[in-house]
This record gives structure tokens, C-alpha cells and sequence, in this order.
């Protein structure tokens, strides 16, 4: 699994020349590896390299996942029983209600809050459990019929409601731009995102809002930090083919 870990320097080589080009500070960019059908092996290497969050869009597969790689790296150390390994899993893919109950109890962080029923049943299973955990208000930039998401239009009091959760702390925006022949084509959208950001953040009631993006996949990445995007989810760039 070298590929893997020479996948994952090369990622992280484009992130800080992007950052460099802007300014910016390469940890300020946490880089999310999109781990959907992909084999636990590769995700033991991924670790080995280095790699701390990993994305998921299906509860089921996340909790397989966990505990396959728990074990899987137990098994490495020769420890005499699985550990938990040092990593956050984040939800990346839509949740469905039934399944809010135990997303809440699994998840370090929730990418993918596109509506007010869910980041509700989130919010108040946190509070059964006595958890705190970030999410990012999933935008439609498009308005896609095939995607999910907050409107970008009149946005802000869409989401008014979500400032007031006391266990899912809402901490930035979420986008998939629509898909374009390059990288450069998805500029536009994440100057887009970034502007929505920056308009909840002036608002009263986002006081002390971290302004997190969450943007910037495999194709687009390195353009997604050049405009500010401080979580990237990169899958086949960083895993290679899914199993």
C-alpha cells in the first residue's frame, strides 16, 4: 500500500503550494479521506501515513469501517485486543432520520447538514448523549436537482434556526459545485461559498461563527484551498479506484 502513503504526499505537497500561493498556513487544511467502498487495508496504510479524518456517506459502512480498521491495526501492534484508532470519522454523504440516533453517537463531525428536520434530530440525540459535535450547513450552489442542500438563495434566514442548536455546532458551509470540464470551473462556485460564509458570519445571531469550508474534492482540491476551503474530501486521488 506505498501508493497510498505517496498519494497522500503528494496531496498534501499540492495543498501547501496552493496555500502558499494565497498566503495561507498549510494546517489551517485538514484533509478528509473520503474512504466510501474502499478496502480497510487501504485505509490502514492511510493512517500509517499520517491521514486523522476520514469521510464517510453511509452509517452502516462507517461503523464497519471503524471496527474493521480497529482491529486491522490492533493486529499491526500486536495488541491483545482491537483499539480504537487515533482518528475522527465526519459524515459526508445525506443522513436519513432513522438513522440520526446513531450517526450522533458515531460521528466527530457532520459535513453534510442540508435541512432543518435533520440538524434537529442530530441536535437532540447529542443532548441524550451528552455530545458537542461540529457541522457544516450543506449549500445546492447549483441548485441540482440530483444533489442536496440549503438554497443559496436567501440562505441565511434558511438557516437561521440552526444557530440556536446547543449540541450540533454549526461551524461552517458545505458545497459540491456542479461538475465542470476542469478545476478551474469550479472556482466560481467556491468564491460562491466563501461569500455565503462571510454573509452569516456578519450576522448577529453567527456571532462567534468559525467560518469553516468544506470544499474541494479530487479534481478540484488545490483550487478549493486557493479560495479558502479549510477542509478538502478527497477520495480517489487519495485511496486510488474504489473496491
Amino acid at each position: 500500500m506505498d501508493d497510498v502513503a505517496q498519494r497522500i504526499r503528494e496531496i498534501r505537497r499540492r495543498i501547501a503550494e496552493a496555500c502558499e500561493r494565497r498566503g495561507r498556513d498549510a494546517a489551517e487544511v485538514t484533509l478528509v479521506g473520503a474512504s466510501k467502498s474502499q478496502p480497510v487495508e487501504r485505509l490502514v496504510a492511510a493512517v500509517q501515513a499520517g491521514l486523522r479524518v476520514f469521510g464517510e456517506n453511509r452509517v452502516q459502512e462507517a461503523e464497519e469501517h471503524r471496527a474493521a480498521l480497529a482491529a486491522a491495526l490492533g493486529s499491526i501492534a500486536g495488541a491483545p485486543r482491537p483499539e480504537e484508532p487515533p482518528v475522527e470519522w465526519h459524515l459526508i454523504g445525506p443522513l436519513q432520520s432513522n438513522k440520526a440516533k446513531v450517526a450522533a453517537a458515531f460521528f466527530d463531525g457532520v459535513h453534510s447538514v442540508d435541512r432543518l428536520k435533520i440538524a434537529r434530530h442530530l441536535d437532540r440525540h447529542l443532548g441524550e448523549q451528552g455530545r458537542v459535535v461540529p457541522g457544516w450547513i450543506e449549500v445546492n450552489l447549483g441548485g441540482e436537482a440530483s444533489k442536496h442542500g440549503f438554497a443559496a438563495g436567501r440562505l441565511a434566514e434558511a438557516v437561521r434556526p440552526l444557530a440556536d442548536l446547543a449540541h450540533l455546532r454549526i461551524v461552517g458551509v458545505m458545497v459540491i459545485p456542479p461538475p465542470g470540464d476542469t478545476a478551474e470551473d469550479s472556482r466560481p462556485w467556491f468564491r460562491r461559498a466563501r461569500e455565503l460564509r462571510d454573509e452569516l458570519a456578519a450576522r448577529p445571531e453567527w456571532s462567534g461563527f468559525p467560518g469553516l469550508l468544506s470544499m474541494g474534492m479530487s479534481d478540484d482540491y488545490a483550487v478549493a484551498v486557493e479560495e479558502g476551503a479549510t477542509h478538502v474530501r478527497v477520495g480517489s486521488a487519495l485511496f486510488g479506484p474504489r473496491g
